[in-house]
């Protein structure tokens, strides 16, 4: 919402819906769904996912949901079947280990967030390859899987599947801190959702983000910075693009 979206509905297993009113921002919409005996976000939760999608403009999909078997499949159906654009982080991501072509179903852009274990584990290959060839590896699999990937980390890659590139120069390592790469994935969400193509909005979160990052660790200190410093320090790092 700082980075720009309009209205944001957050998915929720019904069981914690209650409580998580009751410390959310005033702003933000839950939306009670199915869930497991565990306590996540079930299969059986996908029909009224689709509904919502309906009325909105982009999904975020990852960040939280748990790895249950049943929510691995829930996320697989939804990128099988969702028409928007789409960010995939977290364990959506996991959800998608061996299953990546998957990707070719979607219809809508997709933007993709691993930072370098996540992007070895996701493609089944040596984290030390990743490592060592960021641009290639980020650029190779976003042409493959025609998507956009953000490989973050230290001068965070961003690849398209048109062979566009940019390398990320804001950012600290105090940002690598619990939540940080969940505030990433709500700015290139609310990107998306102003219009921006996925590879633009990709390139101009992670800037922002970093920037955000920069802004706030001069008050806070690297060492103290936590995701929702960020978050407030976003309408500055804005003002200073503008």
């Amino acid at each position: 919402m700082r980075a720009g979206a309009g209205l944001v509905t957050l998915g929720v297993p019904k069981s914690i819906n209650l409580a998580i009113i009751k410390i959310k921002p005033p702003e933000v919409i839950t939306l009670d769904l199915a869930e497991t005996k565990k306590g996540s976000l079930s299969l059986a939760a996908f029909n009224e996912i689709s509904l919502m999608l309906k009325k909105t403009e982009v999904l975020i999909i990852g960040p939280g949901l748990g790895k249950d078997s049943s929510t691995y499949n829930l996320v697989k159906k939804i990128i099988m079947h969702c028409t928007k654009p789409m960010v995939i982080d977290a364990d959506a991501l996991n959800a998608l280990r061996n299953n990546l072509s998957i990707l070719k179903k979607h219809q809508g852009e997709i933007v993709l967030t691993p930072h370098h274990k996540e992007m070895a584990q996701l493609c089944g290959i040596p984290l030390e390859k990743v490592l060592k060839r960021r641009k290639f590896v980020a650029q190779t699999y976003a042409r493959h899987y025609n998507t956009t990937i953000i490989l973050k980390g230290h001068n965070t890659v961003v690849a398209s599947s048109n062979n566009d590139l940019y390398i990320n120069k804001t950012g600290n390592p105090g940002m690598a801190t619990a939540g940080s790469g969940d505030v990433l994935s709500g700015i290139v969400g609310a990107f998306l959702a102003q219009g921006l193509k996925a590879f633009d909005a990709a390139k101009y979160a992670v800037h922002i983000h970093g920037l955000a990052g920069d802004i706030a660790a001069k008050e806070k200190t690297q060492m103290g910075l936590i995701a929702s410093d960020i978050i407030n320090r976003i309408p500055d790092a804005l003002k200073k693009c503008s």
